[in-house]
């Protein structure tokens, strides 16, 4: 790769929970693929997928689709990214198998010969090495990885991902989601950046007189709990029923997957929680919120409420936007654009005050120079605590569980409910609970043509901005469809 994807990095080890100290500046972690790592990796992935995740099973639909992509990349003739959903944490293991296992599968039963190994590079945000570290953004680095800041323009990053995906040995993987929403069966609306990559590839091409077609591939990811754990849920509600100050509510296991009982618990305790942080920001923060509840409420009769659940949806989304400016008004942000905009300006607005790009040097820093840096970098972190709040309840809609009560949509919800609780109560909001084991769904979508888009998107700028536009959204409309479950 070019000398300008190559700085040297310093060691990264994993940061606290809590920042205290300034930090040195972000480096950009260049992707340096070693397929002796790749092999390994994929050699060992059933054991590491059975020790750091609850997937048990992965099966896949229409994997000749991908057998087919992959021969073609082999032999020259597209130039490939696979846009897949992003549900969650534990999507790369889900991808990894696929590649590695039920690909050259396929490949074999077909009487397709395609190179190994079957792996793509990807893209990947820069902030997991800072709390994963310095071990994950070596090992990320070795499997073709790229990072990216996802909250400015990152052009060494740009750069980075567009080389690869011009002229790399292997596929390049992302996910226009850019972050989990926690939900198996919503679509967190698509950043552009994805689009726009797949349009400079296929500019890039052009320039060098290249003849290779750019396609996008849709993936879809659904989770599915090989056996309902209602227990788990059960058991987690009560424990979050205990650290709210609820009178936990008492059951017999055999209501246990009672969804009117569930329901009724699930809702008494988001309605609490909504009128605690109600109150907390508007004491503490002096945010205008429509009238709070005092979190007695009893909850519907039934499980059919629309009324209560516009209401909810409406005033949670007052206390993200309160809780967003809260963070904006510290840092001198407009609350501009979605949530999701919102979140992505915060938190490289935080990385500036802690990441000090002007402090090249700590060492050389003076004692009262480094206090005050310490100061401002915790500051930063604490204000940045408002912006994770309202990152985990981005796809919250007030009637998920409400309009199909399965287990899967009572476990996410809960597990929503359960981050903010540990980001409250200051716990490792990674240390997620297990409820279940599960069995991972991806779907092959057909793929996208950008080449054919091309013509539009040259012609002129007017063009080229709507050709963005109109690609993100057939991706969109892709993933929503494969998002749906019978």
């Amino acid at each position: 790769m070019p000398k300008a994807f190559q700085p040297t990095t310093k060691k990264e080890t994993p940061l606290p929970r809590f920042i205290r100290q300034v930090q040195p500046p972000l480096e950009f972690i260049p992707p340096k693929l070693n397929l002796t790592v790749v092999r390994v990796l994929q050699w060992l992935l059933p054991v590491v997928m059975r020790s750091r995740t609850a997937i048990r099973q992965v099966e896949a639909s229409n994997v000749e689709v991908l057998v087919d992509l992959f021969h073609q990349f082999q032999a020259g003739k597209i130039r490939l990214l696979l846009a897949f959903r992003h549900p969650s944490a534990t999507d790369p293991f889900s991808l990894a198998y696929l590649l590695s296992r039920l690909v050259p599968t396929i490949a074999r039963q077909q009487g397709v010969t395609l190179k190994r190994p079957i792996h793509a590079h990807f893209m990947y945000d820069r902030g997991i090495p800072l709390w994963a570290g310095s071990l994950m953004g070596w090992l990320y680095s070795r499997l073709g990885g790229t990072p990216i800041h996802r909250g400015k323009v990152d052009r060494v990053g740009l750069r980075s991902a567009r080389d690869l995906f011009v002229n790399g040995s292997l596929p390049l993987a992302a996910a226009p989601e850019g972050a989990t929403n926690g939900h198996t069966e919503i679509v967190s609306p698509l950043e552009p950046g994805l689009s726009q990559l797949a349009f400079w590839c296929a500019e890039d091409l052009a320039k060098a007189d290249r003849s290779e077609t750019v396609l996008v591939v849709p993936i879809g990811i659904q989770y599915r709990y090989i056996t309902p754990p209602w227990q788990a849920i059960d058991r987690l509600l009560s424990q979050l029923e205990v650290d709210a100050g609820l009178a936990v509510t008492a059951i017999h296991p055999s209501d246990a997957s009672n969804e009117q009982v569930l329901y009724g618990r699930l809702y008494r305790l988001g309605e609490h929680l909504l009128s605690v942080m109600e109150q907390f920001y508007s004491r503490f923060y002096h945010q205008t919120l429509a009238t709070v509840k005092d979190g007695s409420t009893a909850p519907p009769p039934d499980l059919t409420a629309p009324v209560s659940h516009e209401e909810f949806a409406t005033r949670l989304s007052a206390l993200m936007d309160a809780a967003l400016k809260v963070a904006e008004e510290y840092f001198n942000l407009q609350p501009k654009g979605s949530v999701i905009d919102r979140c992505r300006r915060l938190e490289q607005a935080g990385w500036d005050y802690i990441y000090r790009e002007d402090l090249k040097s700590l060492e050389q820093v003076s004692s009262l120079e480094h206090g005050l840096a310490d100061r401002i970098a915790e500051e930063a972190d604490l204000r940045l605590w408002h912006m994770r709040i309202v990152e985990s309840f981005v796809a919250v809609t007030g009637k998920y569980v409400l309009e199909k009560p399965s287990v899967e949509r009572f476990a996410e919800t809960t597990l929503l409910m359960w981050d903010m609780v540990a980001r409250i109560k200051g716990s490792n909001p990674f240390d997620r609970p297990k409820l279940g084991k599960l069995k991972a769904v991806l779907t092959i979508g057909q793929p996208l043509s950008v080449s054919d888009r091309w013509d539009d998107y040259k012609s002129n700028r007017r063009n080229a901005k709507q050709a963005v536009v109109n690609l993100t959204q057939d991706l969109q409309t892709a993933l929503e469809q494969m998002a749906v479950r019978e």
